[in-house]
C-alpha cells in the first residue's frame, strides 16, 4: 500500500538552513571553535579546555587555593556533572588540573590548577586575548559586544522556557 504525502507538506515552505537560527549559530559556533583551537594550540589546549581552566582560575582554583566543587563548575559551565568529569580527564592525565577531595567534606571533590596548568592557562590568556582582538578588527566596532549580548539571552537560564511558552 502506498503512502500518502500529508496535505500540510504541499502548504509548507522549504527549509532554507541559511534563515534557520539553530543552523546560523551552529555553523559560527564551528568557525569561532576552530579559530580558537588553532589561535590556542601553542598553549597545548584547545578552546573547550581553555574555558575550563579559566573558570577553574576564575572560581579560585589556582594552585594552594581551594578550588570550586566539580558541581558549582558543572553549574558554571551550563554541563552536567558527568559531562564535566570527561572533559577534565585530558587536563588531569596531562598534569594541567588535580581533582583533589574537600578538607572538609570527603563528599565534594574540587577542581585545582596545578603549576603547570596555571602556566599553561597564562599563555593561553595571551594567545585568546589576541585573537579577540582580531576578530573584533574583522566584526567592527561594538558588533562582538552585541554578538557577545545576543548570544548570552539565549544561554540565559529561562530563555527555552519563554520559547516554548510562546506556542502554547
Amino acid at each position: 500500500m502506498a503512502k500518502s504525502t500529508p496535505a500540510d507538506v504541499e502548504t509548507t515552505e522549504t527549509y532554507d538552513p541559511l534563515n534557520c537560527t539553530h543552523t546560523a549559530l551552529r555553523v559560527a559556533s564551528r568557525q569561532l571553535t576552530q579559530l580558537y583551537d588553532d589561535a590556542l594550540a601553542p598553549s597545548g589546549l584547545t578552546s573547550g579546555q581553555a574555558l575550563l581552566v579559566a573558570r577553574i582560575d576564575e572560581m579560585g582554583g589556582a594552585p594552594g587555593g581551594v578550588g570550586p566543587s566539580l558541581q558549582a563548575l558543572a553549574k558554571r559551565l551550563s554541563i552536567q556533572i558527568s559531562a564535566l568529569t570527561h572533559a577534565l580527564r585530558p587536563l588531569v592525565r596531562d598534569g594541567l588540573i588535580e581533582v583533589v577531595v574537600d578538607a572538609n567534606d570527603r563528599r565534594v571533590k574540587r577542581a585545582v590548577l596545578t603549576e603547570l596548568g596555571l602556566k599553561q592557562t597564562r599563555q593561553m590568556y595571551v594567545l585568546w586575548q589576541g585573537l579577540n582582538e582580531r576578530i573584533d578588527l574583522v566584526l567592527g566596532a561594538g558588533t562582538t559586544e552585541q554578538l557577545r549580548s545576543l548570544a548570552s539571552l539565549v544561554a540565559a537560564p529561562g530563555f527555552a522556557q519563554k520559547v516554548l511558552q510562546q506556542s502554547a
